[in-house]
């Protein structure tokens, strides 16, 4: 054994050198896969005499080192957290930022047509008794933002706006469930309106959805989008199979759900804390102003730099897997 290490110690000596350098040259590098696995060869032959010896212990931990320069070590998880806020997320929101419009437009639309029907509908009593318009009006509406403690109405607000934006984007391919969803939400806000109007109480539903409702709907109408992206991805794969189209679209866009947990979680603050607040007007409704555009800003600027810059929010090409190759 001492022979053995004699001849061979500087060789393992040379590859401790190499593996604690920062750089390496091209020749270094390879000079350093050599050593590495005449080293590993040794390693056997001595774990097959000794392998209890200090000897094979020192060898092993050098062997060690030098894979790690190698190969590399995983990305550090700082970094991964700051290249998922500063490109994944933005170019993910900034995809669907013209499908997100459309979607906002139609529902508005569909609220509004709502509310108008409500509001002119000659039997009004059929869809709503006259006494519960008016506590409706009067009492329900605005206690609803604070009935419930600030701190437990926000985390509820929150959790249930983040499940359903999940799943739009999980059962986006369904192409039926964001649009259901939407249908339904859009409905009972005409509905909401148009029964306040009525009551000649148009200011307080305003006051107390703008708030926090410019986020908070807009959070919903990106993730329809995100899921109906998705979908479109199974109708028109292109070139692509589908399944091959569908787990593409969907590695690039559930990050917005994720996404939309932090975003939720900030409307579901102002819901719970400035919307009940005894604050002036101006000051409520500007805070969901500040954020929306805020939200904006972010998708827009920083989005469209990644863009730019061949960003696509999927993964990489080792975590995704091989690729299938299209003419």
């Amino acid at each position: 054994m001492d022979a053995f290490v004699a001849v061979h110690k500087p060789q393992w000596d040379r590859l401790h050198t190499l593996a604690s350098k920062r750089r390496l040259s091209a020749a270094e590098a390879d000079e350093m896969l050599v050593l590495y696995q005449r080293a590993s060869t040794h390693l056997s032959m001595i774990q097959a005499v000794e392998p209890d010896s200090p000897v094979a212990a020192r060898l092993s931990a050098g062997i060690g080192r030098a894979r790690s320069q190698l190969t590399g070590t995983g990305e550090n998880v700082f970094v991964a957290i700051a290249y998922f806020f500063a490109q994944g997320l933005p170019v993910a929101f900034y995809r669907l930022r013209w499908l997100t419009v459309i979607i906002g437009a139609m529902f508005i639309g569909l609220g509004a047509a709502s509310g108008w029907w409500v509001y002119h509908h000659p039997q009004i009593d059929l869809i709503m008794p006259e006494a519960a318009r008016e506590s409706y009006a009067e009492q329900d509406f605005v206690n609803y933002y604070s009935e419930h403690p600030s701190s437990a109405f926000a985390s509820q607000v929150w959790t249930n706006n983040a499940w359903i934006a999940a799943q739009c984007v999980a059962f986006g391919i369904t192409g039926i469930w964001p649009v259901w969803i939407l249908g339904v939400n859009g409905i009972n806000v005409g509905i909401a309106a148009g029964v306040m109007y009525e009551q000649d109480a148009a200011g307080d539903f305003w006051l107390n959805i703008l708030p926090h409702g410019l986020m908070e709907l807009t959070a919903v109408f990106v993730a329809a989008a995100a899921g109906l992206r998705i979908f479109w991805a199974w109708i028109a794969p292109g070139q692509k199979q589908r399944l091959t189209s569908v787990a593409e679209e969907a590695r690039r866009l559930i990050t917005v759900a994720i996404g939309l947990c932090l975003v939720l979680l900030i409307s579901g603050i102002v819901e719970g804390f400035v919307t009940p607040a005894p604050w002036p007007d101006w000051l409520r409704i500007g805070i969901g102003a500040a954020v929306l555009a805020g939200y904006w800003t972010y998708t827009l600027v920083l989005g469209s730099r990644a863009a730019a810059a061949g960003v696509t929010g999927d993964l990489g090409r080792y975590d995704s897997g091989n690729h299938e190759l299209t003419a």
